[in-house]
């Protein structure tokens, strides 16, 4: 599942409450979620939110803002998107 957002957003924030609702502003795509991970590219790179029972709560393409609700196990920033190679510290350092 895929959706485009407003190319214009410049702000971006992260919001987590309580380990169960996360809000992200300067969204700029999703590119696949499903109820254990959120793939969203933002104006600061691609985020990964992994977690369980996952559910895309609100979704403002003109803002760029989204509210997925469930628990939050953890949220990274990625280099490229999925299925790219990372450039991680130890791939870096085994080349």
């Amino acid at each position: 599942m895929e959706s485009n957002f407003d190319s214009n957003v410049i702000s971006h924030s992260v919001k987590i409450l309580e380990r169960n609702n996360i809000f992200i502003s300067g969204t700029k795509k999703v590119h696949n979620f499903n109820e254990n991970e959120f793939l969203i590219n933002t104006v600061m790179g691609n985020i990964n939110i992994k977690g369980s029972n996952l559910e895309l709560i609100k979704l403002d393409t003109n803002d760029g803002n989204i509210c997925i609700k469930g628990k939050i196990n953890s949220v990274t920033y990625l280099e490229g998107i999925e299925g790219e190679k990372e450039n991680s510290f130890f791939s870096k350092l085994f080349k």
